[in-house]
């Protein structure tokens, strides 16, 4: 039985690894989602168009000389959120422009690599994936089971392994008094 439960762990644990890790990346980034977006890279520059518009000679052409002063080819769209600004919409940015002081504030996103992949898998953003998330929690269960039965003696879960486990448990009890104080 020792036997199998190594080896049941063992295998367990090298074919859940990628995903193990996946969501430890995916779980430190939305921890901290209050002080950066994990999922896109935002970047915003001025463009400067050096004069000033009146909204009623805005025409297609005009835009498009906007969007190829931002960088870009084409618009897809743009609308007037004020009489003073137009907004320009592109594939994956935007272009606001202030026409009355020639300005504008390109903001263009981007996935950011691996962290966005992540956070798909973690917050179940694909609609089979949360079948596929419950049985990879219930697989952490069994691995963590049969890693705290391997090994037996004073190093095993009954000498020093229940006392590790105990101060594990330390931890989350405290968060939840203290989330339950407030």
């Amino acid at each position: 039985m020792r036997k199998i439960n190594a080896i049941l762990h063992r295998d367990l644990g090298y074919f859940f690894a990628a995903l193990i890790i996946a969501y430890a990346l995916s779980g430190i980034a939305l921890n901290h989602i209050d002080d950066w977006n994990p999922d896109f890279i935002i970047t915003k520059t001025t463009v400067d168009f050096e004069q000033s518009y009146e909204r009623k000679t805005l025409n297609d052409d005009i835009i498009r000389q906007f969007s190829a002063r931002a960088g870009e080819d084409s618009f897809r769209l743009y609308d007037f959120p004020s009489d003073r600004q137009v907004k320009i919409y592109y594939k994956d940015a935007t272009l606001l422009v202030d026409i009355e002081n020639g300005t504008g504030v390109y903001e263009k996103i981007s996935r950011r690599p691996l962290f966005y992949q992540v956070n798909v898998l973690h917050r179940n953003s694909v609609d089979w994936w949360k079948w596929a998330s419950d049985i990879f929690a219930v697989m952490l269960i069994i691995i963590t089971v049969t890693g705290a039965i391997m090994v037996r003696g004073k190093n095993g879960f009954s000498g020093r392994g229940k006392w590790l486990a105990t101060a594990g448990l330390v931890p989350p009890l405290v968060a939840l008094v203290l989330q339950n104080m407030h």
